[in-house]
């Protein structure tokens, strides 16, 4: 078997994140980057050759995956980088199933029996294996992966409908306005998770005949899995099937499509309640990175944080943090109060100032009693502020009184 990973996506919904690096490369959780999770989860199953396709502002993704994941060579194991490479002609990748499609040497020179497909910038945990046993059991030449959200939620991502059986894909449909429902479960629609197994023969084919296409837009959920569903030939995994060693029953089943600021907000929020509704600490299925060498974050003058999470290298200093995830090497000085945000590695929040309902990239400089996120009308003259009240600030900002 063989994993590509892809992970060339832009992240133009997550500005000013992804304004100098690619989407799978913005840090999430104090000590990741998204790419960790998509990662972790393949090597954990072991599965040990691993091909991540890149082409968007990838230098600092290029650099995380070349120093963290370095796998033993002993017995051919590799995690390796793949940039846009023009084989087929002048020209980049212009879409999913292009980026495969030009890269199809890699599929030549393994030779496995099985491509798994996988997406690079959503937060979950998974044992790949499970599925890649569902897939070869029916016969299928693709199999997705499903996660059961409702309706109500399901027409903002491709929707699976299924056949009579549950198992055979009918149709897929792009955010549909009414997304169908799954069989004996219809206040839930199956939602892609942009994880796919393929059986080789029936990918090459596929990306074949779709490059041969002059209307496609050379997706895979757009053109190669509506094309394998007219054939017959895709079902689904219920991810809910999906049994990850150490899960809890809060956690089970948690899949977050992080594209946006308020759903990558959102996400962080799922990691700090006293029972968090996503784990980082399940040993049995660690999410795996590589740490700085810092000191343990220090707490000095009174300094507190509650329902948080504080990286290494941090001192909190007379501050009060609160609903936050905080990265390491962070400094928060005397009087500051920070609520509900996320502070990527290097920030400094000075004297007395504010931070509430905030992402702020690395190295973010917040002044002695400035404040960001208290007057949203204020901070949108300034910074980005999402839909739902998020602010924003790029990496290297010194913020405005």
């Amino acid at each position: 078997m063989l994993a590509i990973v892809l992970a060339g996506g832009e992240g133009k919904r997550l500005m000013p994140l992804t304004a100098d690096r690619a989407k799978p490369a913005v840090p999430f959780g104090g000590s990741y980057r998204l790419i960790d999770f998509a990662l972790s989860n393949l090597i954990n199953a072991g599965l040990r050759r691993v091909c991540v396709l890149t082409q968007y502002k990838s230098h600092s993704l290029d650099r995380h995956i070349t120093t963290t994941w370095r796998m033993p060579t002993l017995l051919g194991d590799y995690v390796t980088t793949v940039p846009a490479q023009q084989r087929l002609g002048p020209r980049w990748y212009t879409g999913s199933a292009d980026a495969i499609l030009q890269s199809l040497n890699l599929i030549y020179d393994e030779q496995p029996e099985y491509v798994i497909v996988f997406g690079a910038d959503h937060v979950y945990r998974m044992d790949p294996m499970q599925m890649i046993a569902a897939h070869i059991d029916s016969g299928a030449g693709v199999t997705i992966a499903g996660i059961r959200m409702p309706r109500t939620q399901a027409g903002e991502f491709g929707v699976i409908e299924t056949a009579a059986d549950g198992a055979r894909i009918a149709k897929f449909l792009e955010k549909p306005e009414d997304p169908p429902g799954i069989p004996g479960d219809e206040a839930n629609s199956y939602v892609s998770m942009g994880n796919y197994v393929f059986t080789t023969d029936v990918l090459i084919e596929a990306l074949r005949s779709d490059a041969a296409d002059q209307s496609s837009v050379h997706d895979m959920g757009r053109n190669i899995i509506p094309m394998l569903t007219e054939a017959g030939t895709a079902y689904v995994y219920d991810f809910d099937l999906n049994e990850v060693p150490g899960a809890t029953a809060r956690d089970r089943g948690y899949w977050r499509d992080v594209g946006t600021l308020d759903s990558y907000h959102d996400a962080h929020m799922d990691l700090v309640s006293v029972h968090p509704i996503f784990n980082l600490y399940n040993r049995r299925w660690p999410i795996l990175t590589n740490l700085p060498p810092l000191p343990p974050a220090k707490f000095i003058e009174g300094g507190t944080a509650h329902e948080s999470m504080v990286g290494s290298g941090t001192i909190v200093s007379g501050a009060h943090v609160r609903l936050s995830v905080i990265s390491s090497g962070v400094s928060i000085d005397n009087g500051a109060y920070v609520e509900g945000s996320v502070l990527m590695p290097g920030v400094r929040v000075g004297r007395n100032a504010v931070v509430r309902h905030a992402i702020l990239d690395k190295n973010v400089i917040i002044p002695d009693d400035v404040q960001v996120g208290v007057d949203l009308e204020r901070d949108r003259t300034r910074y980005t502020v999402s839909s739902g009240g998020v602010v924003a600030l790029g990496k290297g900002v010194v913020a405005e009184w």
